[in-house]
């Protein structure tokens, strides 16, 4: 059934739902849009109300051919909405939904375009702040581009920062997908341009991978990875392709490179990529872990309860534990960004020894059991 939307704006039907909001097909003044309703809650604060008529300048000064315009901004009563262009196509998930990976060359195309549409938001002074497949739009009507891949649109630009407030993030949850969030977010860091860098270099992972870096498990978990993990290589695919990857999934936001850098170093890597089939990679958890997953159990076993991580909803990882990643070199860019300080052993336990306990019970290191050994080296990692 039709609905009105403001004075101007009339929705036919439902195009798509997401966690924001509901996305319809519309009709305006000037012919077809879509319009993205958003949730009630939203409409009724007036925190982020006030911050969405803010934001309508900015919004729609953002004209690009990779970003999906937003025409209006409609607070009407309990509707609060933006109207934007319509694209004919489907988002990157779906199109990941049904071929699982894509091609070299189409996946960096795709990337490419997106980060041309970030460049132009961050020379505006705004962060995208929740770049995933889902907010990738393929223009299936326009004519193909570099690999077969359709044009890609970046859109819902404002919508993490429309809705964010401290009152909502203090002490709920942070705005944002767990599987693209960058380091410095999850550390309760400001968000600024490179938090989005990071995330695209997610995305372009999955679309090579077919699975994201540090997603799969319970969130929190994720959130982990993403602060404690190395990210494993990617076989077979050029290794000025890596090392482009690699940067912009470093730790440290300043290592990152800016949107325009990593625009134009992806479509140099184009034709290098010319005929290039998907990747044949086994994501983590795959049947080829059963062994890691026999590891985890074993453990579990060992400690009289169950390994963190394994058991809990979404796919496993590695056998459903949250290890850091077997045989890689740590991250020498993660001590510039975070203020962690992992403590000793003393510290964690207090500079007290249990009451009673004769000075001379100290076992050295080396004749540790290996329950005990594990159960410190878990201390450790969840500090």
């Amino acid at each position: 059934m039709a609905r009105k939307i403001g004075s101007r704006y009339t929705a036919h039907q439902v195009l798509g739902r997401g966690s924001a909001g509901t996305v319809w097909l519309g009709e305006g003044p000037d012919g077809p849009v879509a319009i993205k309703l958003l949730r009630e809650d939203l409409a009724s604060d007036q925190e982020v109300v006030g911050r969405f008529v803010q934001e309508r300048t900015a919004l729609m000064s953002l004209d690009h051919p990779n970003i999906v315009g937003v025409r209006d901004l409609v607070v009407d009563g309990d509707d609060l909405a933006l109207v934007m262009d319509l694209v004919r196509g489907c988002d990157l998930r779906s199109r990941l939904d049904r071929d699982r990976r894509l091609a070299p060359r189409a996946a960096v195309s795709i990337a490419a375009d997106v980060a041309d549409a970030l460049a132009a938001a961050h020379a505006a002074g705004i962060v995208h702040r929740d770049v995933k497949p889902e907010n990738v739009l393929l223009d299936t009507e326009a004519p193909p581009g570099p690999g077969g891949a359709p044009p890609a649109l970046l859109t819902d630009f404002g919508i993490a920062r429309l809705v964010d407030s401290p009152r909502r993030t203090r002490v709920t949850r942070i705005i944002g997908t767990p599987d693209y969030l960058a380091p410095e977010i999850i550390e309760g860091l400001p968000p600024r341009a490179s938090v989005d860098i990071y995330a695209l270099a997610t995305v372009l992972y999955e679309l090579l991978a077919g699975f994201a870096p540090f997603g799969g498990g319970h969130p929190g978990a994720v959130l982990r990875r993403h602060v404690t993990e190395a990210v494993t290589p990617l076989p077979g695919i050029p290794d000025e392709l890596w090392a482009v990857l690699a940067q912009c999934l470093a730790k440290a936001p300043a290592s990152r490179l800016t949107a325009g850098e990593l625009a134009a170093r992806l479509r140099e890597q184009l034709p290098l990529l010319v005929g290039m089939p998907p990747l044949d990679v086994d994501a983590p958890g795959s049947p080829g872990d059963e062994d890691d997953e026999e590891d985890a159990e074993d453990r579990a076993d060992e400690d009289g309860g169950p390994v963190e991580g394994a058991g809990g909803a979404g796919p496993s990882r590695r056998g459903g534990a949250v290890p850091l990643v077997r045989g890689s070199a740590p991250d020498s860019s993660r001590d510039t960004h975070t203020s962690i300080k992992l403590p000793s052993a003393e510290e964690l336990a207090g500079h007290r020894r249990p009451a009673g306990s004769p000075a001379g019970d100290r076992r050295s290191p080396h004749r540790r059991t290996g329950a005990e050994e594990l159960r410190r080296r878990r201390i450790r990692i969840g500090t």
